[in-house]
Order: structure tokens, then sequence, then C-alpha cells
């Protein structure tokens, strides 16, 4: 059992940096991903992005994960068929047994400039060999872009809490 603990307080105790777990996957846009009017399925899209998600929280943590929710899913573009489609994931905060995962997408154009179609905030829970939740190794922070997305992922924290204490929710 002293075992157990000294390997966990290890685990949580070392941290990693934003940048050993940043994720970055590139998908070319095929008629099989296309919708009726000519885009890229949203629903092929948010798989892509909870696909990221995972992998980065992967890294990060060490151990399996599961997706909690999706927060600030905007579709601010579309991709077309052929499209070179990049999607950029990185922890964003790390709490116990959480973490917020920030995945954007753009449309790769052939000048490799790239626009922004889609910025999304999910929230994942690492787990134990028992698949409950479990305690997760700190967020080290190394850039003034780290610390500003830790503090914004605290206010969206916040008022997913505040959100959550007053009933705000979807289910029963």
């Amino acid at each position: 059992m002293k075992e157990d603990c000294k390997k966990i307080m290890e685990h949580t105790e070392k941290g990693k940096t934003v940048s050993q777990s940043l994720v970055e996957t590139v998908h070319l846009v095929h008629p099989s991903d296309m919708n009726a009017v000519g885009r890229l399925y949203g629903g092929t899209l948010m798989s892509w992005i909870d696909d990221v998600a995972v992998l980065v929280a992967k890294r990060h943590s060490e151990m399996n994960v599961t997706t909690a929710s999706v927060d600030n899913l905007r579709f601010l573009r579309s991709a077309g068929i052929e499209d070179t489609v990049v999607l950029i994931g990185r922890a964003t905060h790390v709490g116990n047994t959480s973490m917020e995962i920030k995945v954007e997408t753009y449309v790769e154009h052939m000048s490799s400039e790239r626009e922004l179609v889609n910025r999304a905030f999910l929230t994942l829970v690492g787990l134990d060999e028992n698949n409950k939740p479990a305690r997760l190794p700190r967020l080290i922070l190394e850039t003034e872009e780290d610390r500003l997305e830790w503090e914004r992922a605290q206010q969206r924290r916040d008022i997913r809490k505040k959100q959550k204490d007053d009933g705000f929710h979807f289910y029963s």
C-alpha cells in the first residue's frame, strides 16, 4: 500500500509543461467527410477535436482519461473538400482530477497561412486502473501565454462551477 501511495505522489509532483503534452494533427478533408451542402460535417470535426483533447490529456497524465464536458464549441467558418485541417491541442488548466484542454482548428492554405475555423474547450478526467478519478500531475507554466491561458481557464472553471451551483444543467 505504501508503495502505491509513493508512486502516486511521485507521479503528481513531477508535473509536465504545456509544451510536453501539446498535440498537432493534420487531416485532409475527403468527400466522405462532407455534408449535403459541401462542408465538413460538424460531427466529424467534433470527433477530431475530442481525439486531440484525449491525446493531450493522456500525454499530460500518463493515464486513461474520459471527456467530461465540451464548452464553447463555436464554428467560425467552414472547411471544404480537399482543405487541409490542422488541430492544435494544449492543456490550459489542471486541477486535482480534471483538466481543461483547448483545441483550435485551422484551415491551412497552400501558402501555409492558417485561418481559424473553430475553438473548443474540453474538460477531461484522469482515470485510475479502476476507472475512478485519479490525481493528475501538476501543469508547469513556462511562458506568459501559458499563464494567461491558465487564468482564462480558471475563469471558465469558475463560471462552470457557478452554473452548476445555480442548477444550470441539461440532465435530470
